[in-house]
C-alpha cells in the first residue's frame, strides 16, 4: 500500500472517530454543554452515574432505586433564564441506592465525575421498589411447597396462577423495621386475562426483598374464586343499537401550532414551558409563563410543578387486606410505572411524544419510548361569545372555540391506570386532570347476592363472589408559582354575609369579599368542605399591581373533588399520609421539600412528611412560596365499575386573577 495512501487512511479514521466522539459524547450528551438545566438526566449521564457510583463502591453489590436529576439552585436557573448567552449549570444525579443492605443518598457531579456527598440513612421508611425485584419476588409462591399445596387443595391449576408484591405498611410497631419486604397477593387467570377479578383469598405470603427469601406463609381459608366469565375486557361481545359511533379523526392540516425544541421547552401560542420526565413524578413542568402583549414580555406563573404523591388506602380490614394502604410514587414511582402511549389511542393524530430515560436495578440505563405526549385539543368548546341584539336595528355575534394545549402520561401501578393531563388554556389557565381507570382491587367472597350479606363487607358486590373494596385516591401536587416574580403571599377571599342596615336599600342583605393574607403556614392550611363559608384561594405578588391597583395573582380552583380524609387521625394509614388532612398547605420553597409522604416512603412511620414540615410554621407572607395541593375520590365501587372500569377523572385549575390587564384571549 503506498505511503500516501496509508497516511490518508490514518486521518480519515482519526477524523471519523474525533467526530464521532465528539458529537456523541460532548455534543449531545456532555454535561459540560448548554443544555436546558432541568432536562431530564441523558442516556449518556445515567451511564455516567452507574459507572461512578459502581467503581466507588467495587466489589460490593449496588442495587439502584431511584435516581433522578438534583436540579440546580433555583436562583441559578432564573439567572441562566434571564441571561443570553446561556451559561451552562452544573449537572448532578441525586441517586438513591441499597448498599449491604444500607440506604445510600448520593450526590453525584456529573461535570466532575465525582461523588458529592454520600449519606446513609438510618431513619424509618426505605427507597421505592424496583421492577426487578418486584418481578423476582412475584415468582417465588410458584415454586414454594407450601403454596403449591394450597394450590392443590383448592383445585386449581399451578400454570394458571400469577403473583403480585406488595409494601406491608407500618401499623405501629415501635422498633425501626431491618428488613424490606412485600406480602405476595396470588391470583386465577384460566380462561381470563383479568386476573384481578381472580383473587385466590386466605393466603399470605411474606417475602423479604434483601434476601429474596419466603419467611412467613399463612393458608388461613380457602374462598371460592370468582369465575372468569364476564371478566374480559379486550373484545366486545354486547349487542348494540344499529346506531354505532362512527370513528373521529384529529386534522392540522398545516401540522401542530407548538414548537418542542431539543431540550423539551415547549412554546405554544403565548405559552412558555418546559417538560421533564422523572421516574418517581413522572411528568414536572417546569418555568411556565405566559407572555403578556401589552408589557411584551414572558411573565412567569410556576416555576415547579408535579405529582408529589398518591395516597390510595383501602377500607378492608380482614387479615389479607387490612395493610392494603399504597403511596403510589413514593413506594412503586409514579414515573417508573408510566407506559408507553399508543399514537391515535392515548393520544390523537396531531400529538407528539417524548422519552424518558431510567436506571434499572442494576444500573442498566433504559429508555420508555413515548412516555408523554403533547397535543392540541379541539371538543367543539367555547373559549368567549356573545350575542348582542339590544342594539337597534343591529344584532351582533362574535364566537371563539376553545383550542387548548394538553401535556399526558399514563403510569399503569398495578391494577389503576392513572391518566395526568395538565392543559394549558390561551386564556392562562392551567387546568389539571387525573382520569382514573383501569381494574377495581377486588376480594373473593361467599356471596351471589346482596340479600345473603348480613356482616360488613367493607365494599360492593359487582359480580358474583366479587366484592370491590372501598377505597381513597389522593393526589397530592407540588406546585411552585412564581406569580410574575418569585416573592409571593397566600390570600384567602372570604365572600361574606352583610345585613343591610338604616333601610338603605329595600334589599335585606347582599355579600362583599374580606381577603386574609397568611402570614405563617398555619394560616394557609385549609380543609375544604368544611362549614367555614365559600372562599377564593389565591398566590398574588404583593409586590405589583395592575394599573388600576389590584394585586396580581393566580387563583387555585378546586374541580369539584376536593375530597378530605375520613380515616380518624390515629389510624396508622392516616399517620403515614397525614398530608391529606388539609387540602391546602402552603410552605415557604425549600428545594428539598418534594416529597409530601417523604423521601423514603416504603415502611415509613410519617415522621417526614409534608405535615410535620409545615408544624415549623414559618413564614410566608411576600416570601419565595409553595403550594400543596390534594384533591381525590372516595372511591365505592359500582358495577358499571366490573370487568373494567370507565374513566373517573377530577380536576383543579391555576387561573389568572387580576394577572392581566384585560382578557388575554381578544
Amino acid at each position: 500500500m503506498p505511503l500516501f495512501f496509508k497516511i490518508s487512511l490514518f486521518f480519515f479514521f482519526f477524523f471519523f472517530f474525533f467526530f464521532f466522539f465528539f458529537f456523541f459524547f460532548v455534543s449531545s450528551s456532555s454535561p459540560l454543554d448548554n443544555n436546558h438545566p432541568l432536562e431530564s438526566l441523558t442516556l449518556f449521564e445515567l451511564t455516567q452515574v452507574t459507572n461512578i457510583v459502581k467503581n466507588s463502591y467495587f466489589p460490593l453489590n449496588v442495587t439502584f432505586h431511584y435516581v433522578g436529576l438534583n436540579e440546580p439552585n433555583k436562583q441559578l436557573v432564573l439567572s441562566w433564564l434571564s441571561s443570553t448567552h446561556h451559561p451552562a449549570l452544573p449537572r448532578e444525579a441525586i441517586v438513591i441506592t441499597r448498599i449491604d443492605q444500607k440506604t445510600h443518598e448520593i450526590i453525584v457531579d456529573l461535570s466532575s465525575v465525582s461523588i458529592l456527598s454520600d449519606k446513609i440513612y438510618n431513619g424509618h421508611g426505605y427507597p421505592m421498589l424496583t421492577l426487578q425485584e418486584q418481578t423476582v419476588a412475584d415468582e417465588l409462591p410458584l415454586s414454594y411447597p407450601p403454596f403449591i399445596s394450597s394450590i392443590k387443595k383448592r383445585r386449581l391449576k399451578l400454570k394458571e396462577v400469577a403473583c403480585q408484591g406488595y409494601p406491608v405498611g407500618w401499623y405501629g410497631e415501635k422498633r425501626k423495621s431491618t428488613n424490606r419486604m412485600v406480602k405476595v397477593i396470588c391470583y386465577y387467570l384460566d380462561g381470563t386475562i383479568n386476573l384481578y377479578m381472580r383473587p385466590i383469598e386466605g393466603i399470605t405470603i411474606i417475602v423479604l426483598l434483601d434476601q429474596m427469601t419466603i419467611v412467613s406463609y399463612i393458608d388461613r381459608l380457602i374462598v371460592p374464586v370468582p369465575k372468569a366469565n364476564g371478566t374480559d375486557y379486550m373484545g366486545s361481545k354486547r349487542w348494540r343499537s344499529s346506531h354505532e359511533s362512527n370513528s373521529i379523526k384529529i386534522v392540522q392540516p398545516d401540522g401542530p401550532s407548538f414548537t418542542l425544541d431539543n431540550g423539551n421547552t415547549v412554546r405554544w401560542v403565548d405559552w412558555k414551558f418546559h417538560v421533564a420526565y422523572d421516574m418517581r413524578a413522572g411528568i414536572i413542568i417546569s418555568l411556565a409563563s405566559m407572555f403578556d402583549a401589552d408589557k411584551r414580555e414572558f411573565r412567569s406563573v410556576m416555576y415547579r410543578g408535579f405529582v408529589s404523591e398518591v395516597f390510595v388506602p383501602y377500607m378492608d380490614l380482614t387479615e389479607e387486606w387490612y395493610y392494603r394502604a399504597y403511596f403510589d410514587a413514593g413506594e412503586f414511582g409514579f414515573g417508573i410505572c408510566a407506559v408507553e402511549l399508543e399514537p391515535s389511542k392515548d393520544c390523537p393524530e396531531n400529538a407528539k411524544f417524548i422519552d424518558g430515560y431510567f436506571i434499572s436495578q442494576d444500573g442498566t440505563p433504559g429508555k420508555m419510548p413515548n412516555v408523554i405526549c403533547i397535543f392540541e385539543r379541539y371538543a367543539g368548546d367555547i373559549m368567549w361569545r356573545h350575542t348582542e341584539d339590544a342594539i337597534p336595528g343591529k344584532k351582533i355575534r362574535k364566537v371563539r372555540p376553545e383550542v387548548s394545549l394538553v401535556v399526558r402520561m399514563v403510569s399503569t401501578v398495578g391494577n389503576y391506570d392513572y391518566i395526568t393531563d395538565y392543559e394549558f388554556k390561551q386564556s392562562g389557565t392551567i387546568k389539571v386532570t387525573v382520569g382514573l381507570t383501569g381494574l377495581l382491587e377486588v376480594r373473593g367472597s361467599i356471596y351471589t347476592h346482596n340479600d345473603q350479606i348480613k356482616e360488613e363487607v367493607y365494599g360492593t358486590l359487582t359480580a358474583e363472589n366479587t366484592l370491590g373494596a372501598y377505597h381513597d385516591h389522593f393526589f397530592t401536587y407540588h406546585l411552585d408559582l412564581d406569580v410574575d416574580g418569585h416573592e409571593n403571599s397566600f390570600v384567602k377571599n372570604n365572600l361574606k354575609t352583610r345585613r343591610v342596615i338604616n333601610k338603605s336599600s329595600p334589599r335585606k342583605s347582599y355579600w362583599t369579599v374580606v381577603s386574609e393574607t397568611a402570614e405563617t403556614e398555619s394560616d394557609a392550611k385549609i380543609q375544604l368542605g368544611s362549614s367555614r363559608g365559600a372562599f377564593e384561594m389565591v398566590v398574588v405578588n404583593p409586590n405589583k399591581k395592575t394599573e388600576v391597583g389590584n394585586e396580581i395573582g393566580y387563583c387555585l380552583i378546586p374541580g369539584g373533588s376536593a375530597t378530605s380524609p375520613l380515616l380518624s387521625d390515629d389510624d396508622y394509614p392516616q399517620i403515614r399520609g397525614g398530608f391529606t388532612k388539609y387540602n391546602v398547605w402552603v410552605t415557604p420553597y425549600k428545594k428539598s421539600e418534594k416529597w409530601a409522604g417523604g423521601l423514603y416512603t416504603d415502611q415509613s412511620h410519617g415522621d417526614d412528611t409534608l405535615a410535620i414540615w409545615s408544624l415549623r410554621d414559618r413564614e410566608i407572607k411576600n416570601k419565595d412560596i409553595a403550594l400543596w395541593y390534594t384533591f381525590g375520590v372516595h372511591h365505592v365501587p359500582k358495577q358499571e365499575d366490573f370487568p373494567i372500569m370507565p374513566t373517573l377523572s377530577t380536576s383543579f385549575e391555576l387561573k389568572p386573577t387580576n394577572f392581566f390587564q384585560h382578557n388575554p384571549v381578544l
